[in-house]
């Protein structure tokens, strides 16, 4: 990471709160309409989405990539349109953040102004709307949307029954975290950004996912001993979860002896974990680009540590929007799923042996 790109991060979550207030009152002098539009409790949720404007913006800007921070803009955009709130409004938005950030020290406001540009410039051509990831044509696409429609009347007996049923049948356990469990956790995501679930609905569909996870292991947990180790885990601060176990139970499938620590894992606790458990691979999890500070923490921990001989990999949203960033942060490699995981570390260790 650069070193001026640093400073401008810092710069900016120094002076977040006093940023945000004066980027709201100036769209709201431009935008007149918009106190009676939206009312005072229009200005908080305003107020609200500045601040996490600002915090996407220091943190693309920390890691050097203007493209996490239009692909921030792009999940925003569909987020607002969902309740009401038109692209118009967020242009007007970004353009007042352009302008209040010119109050920033020269050198940081034109660092900062250049990633907003990238935004302002990109959000005519984003959708208002994303796709569903349950489409026809996919493997299992019937038994993942009555899977889904189980889950959002909340009826876990019948999700359950559906797998069980699924396996009796002859469906890999595999397939079905691929194609059934995955595809259903970013379904699952959609209808919240589009404003179709609540926070609550999509905390329950995953809750009965896991549990529906764990009633497979006597599955999972079948596979002859490779003799490898790997330690997986959320960092700090990321409490989405489900992704990495995922990967540590394909692991666990393909005969490894798998740590899962769980999610917001301290970075001395993974240290301890990659020594006490002699791990072969590290694989950490990052979903929002907030969580990318902490992967680099613990991989720089790690890599301080002379006892700690491992290889890591890292995974999540920010990795799959720019796949060369694990170079950035230290890491030994990328991959986009569980299987590729798994192959990029049978990879690594060949070579290693070699």
């Amino acid at each position: 990471m650069r070193p001026e790109n640093m400073q401008t991060c810092q710069a900016i979550a120094a002076k977040r709160d006093p940023l945000a207030q004066g980027i709201v009152a100036r769209q709201y002098a431009s935008q007149p309409e918009l106190a009676l539009r939206l009312g005072d409790s229009g200005r908080e949720k305003c107020a609200a989405d500045v601040k996490r404007h600002l915090d996407n913006l220091s943190q693309a800007i920390a890691v050097g990539r203007p493209a996490l921070f239009v692909d921030y803009v792009a999940w925003a955009k569909v987020v607002l349109h969902a309740r009401n709130i038109q692209a118009e409004d967020l242009a007007a938005n970004l353009e007042a953040c352009y302008q209040e950030l010119a109050e920033l020290p020269p050198n940081d406001a034109v660092l900062a102004q250049k990633y907003v540009l990238d935004g302002l410039s990109c959000l005519p051509s984003l959708p208002q709307v994303t796709p569903t990831f349950l489409s026809a044509e996919r493997p299992l696409a019937e038994l993942a949307r009555h899977y889904l429609d189980a889950l959002l009347e909340s009826d876990r007996r019948q999700a359950s029954k559906l797998i069980m049923d699924a396996v009796q049948q002859g469906t890999s356990i595999r397939d079905l975290y691929l194609h059934v469990f995955q595809r259903g956790q970013y379904e699952v995501g959609r209808l919240w950004q589009m404003n179709q679930i609540s926070v609550g609905q999509e905390h329950l569909c995953t809750a009965a996912t896991q549990l529906i996870m764990s009633q497979l292991y006597p599955l999972v947990f079948g596979a002859a001993r490779r003799g490898r180790c790997v330690v997986a885990a959320s960092v700090g601060g990321n409490l989405h979860e489900i992704g990495v176990r995922m990967v540590a139970d394909f692991f666990e499938m393909d005969g490894w002896d798998t740590y899962y620590l769980g999610a917001d894992v301290p970075t001395q606790s993974l240290v301890q974990a990659v020594l006490e458990h002699k791990a072969d691979i590290l694989a950490l999890s990052a979903t929002l680009l907030s969580h990318i500070s902490s992967v680099t923490n613990v991989i720089n921990a790690v890599r301080a540590n002379r006892d700690c001989n491992v290889r890591i990999l890292v995974g999540g949203h920010p990795f799959n929007v720019e796949p060369d960033l694990w170079r950035d942060v230290g890491a030994d490699g990328y991959a986009a799923d569980a299987v590729r995981t798994i192959d990029l570390a049978d990879h690594l260790l060949q070579m290693e042996a070699v």
